[in-house]
């Protein structure tokens, strides 16, 4: 006989850095991440702007 292993899925609400497209789960949901753990960035939350070439 086959014994069926079921996996569980779990919702981990995080953070997504609009820089370096970086994902993770927070330590303390309450606190607002002041940079990114990847790129070090503080701009994390805000996206690039678009560089004019002339």
């Amino acid at each position: 006989m086959l014994d069926f292993v079921m996996a569980k899925m779990i919702k981990i609400d995080g953070w997504r850095c609009e820089r370096c497209s970086h994902e993770w789960a927070p330590r303390n949901k309450e606190e607002k991440p002041k940079v990114c753990p990847k790129c070090k960035s503080p701009y994390w939350d805000t996206a690039k702007k678009e560089s004019i070439k002339k």
